[in-house]
């Protein structure tokens, strides 16, 4: 059966963790199975782009932002200029995709090997809720994100965040502390010139009781796409 992405100029549906969001950002409708997008590299196979559901978007400036990180540093987005960075948009209370985009991004890492000094590995946190510096301090520690010397997860004001959700068409439903997160999840190249130059879709199944999974050969090639399209951001 062939793998479609449904995606309307200006409009790009996501389902995760049974909700539905819809997120604003110009792509193209293709078939995974068939179609290759045009912009990008030769080098990436079909196959990662396919599992990766990777996507050029226009090499504009990447929106900046102001945020604290996980060790209490505030720090702004200008100040990655000149390494590549991998942004992702996650939930320090999350259980469902974020704990395996973290393992993605500890085994991009490692792949990466001597260009990992070139690349930035940073999420931006997307429950207001639990927005204090322990509690991304808390998930970086136990998804073993810190084992990554240049990782950051930042957090901020409700204000502050809600203004980099926007900037990143990344859409949030929070209804209440109680309620479960639903949220874009998105990674974005940054090349080191600060700008957007592609975008991938992380995903994960889920077992019959709702418990999210992704095979670890799957997450184990995740992490090879991530390293490999960062390092030819880098070169």
């Amino acid at each position: 059966m062939r793998k479609y992405q449904l995606v309307i100029v200006g409009l790009t549906v996501v389902l995760i963790a049974g909700g539905l969001t819809v997120t604003a950002y110009a792509l193209i409708r293709h078939d995974r199975s068939y179609s290759r997008p045009y912009g990008i590299p030769a080098a990436v196979p079909d196959s990662q782009v396919n599992l990766m559901e990777l996507s050029p978007v226009p090499a504009r400036p990447a929106p900046g932002f102001t945020l604290t990180d996980q060790d209490g540093r505030v720090l702004s987005l200008s100040a990655f200029r000149g390494k590549v960075v991998v942004l992702e948009f996650m939930d320090p209370h999350c259980t469902d995709i974020c704990p395996i985009v973290s393992d993605e991004f500890t085994g991009a890492y490692r792949d990466l090997g001597k260009l990992a000094g070139q690349v930035v590995f940073a999420a931006v946190n997307v429950n207001q809720y639990h927005s204090a510096v322990a509690d991304v301090a808390a998930f970086s520690r136990e998804h073993q994100l810190s084992s990554i010397p240049s990782w950051h997860f930042f957090t901020g004001s409700g204000p502050s965040l809600r203004a980099a959700w926007r900037n990143y068409n990344v859409a949030v439903q929070a209804p209440d502390p109680d309620a479960d997160i639903v949220h874009s999840s998105v990674v974005y190249f940054i090349d080191p010139r600060g700008r957007e130059r592609y975008l991938a879709s992380p995903q994960a199944d889920h077992t019959s009781s709702g418990v999210s999974y992704l095979p670890p050969g799957q997450i184990a090639a995740w992490g090879r796409g991530i390293a490999q399209l960062a390092g030819l951001l880098a070169a």
